[in-house]
């Protein structure tokens, strides 16, 4: 029960950040961490490393919402190539 509670308030939030077109700062955060490449011969070098960047998951979970919308609004209309073909999406 306690995920329901969950969804109703980031439902909430998220109709209020879109509604009034805003993006609090702390949703626009993220983390970036250097990685180490196996096998470089100079870690000196930029070129030696990897980095990841860690995103909010609140964005993660808002961005998948608005890309869902936005696809089946594409579906809808037949603004996909699957679409257009008549190809089936997996």
């Amino acid at each position: 029960m306690i995920i329901l509670v969950i969804v109703k308030d980031l439902a909430e939030a998220a109709s209020y950040y879109f509604a009034n077109e805003i993006i609090p700062e702390s949703l626009k955060e993220s983390i970036i961490m250097a990685l180490r490449k196996k096998r470089k011969k100079n870690y000196s070098l930029l070129g030696s490393y990897r980095l990841i960047a860690f995103k909010n998951i609140l964005v993660k979970i808002l961005e998948k919402h608005v890309a869902n919308i936005i696809l089946k609004a594409a579906e809808k209309h037949r603004l996909l190539l699957w679409n257009q073909i008549g190809v089936k999406r997996k």
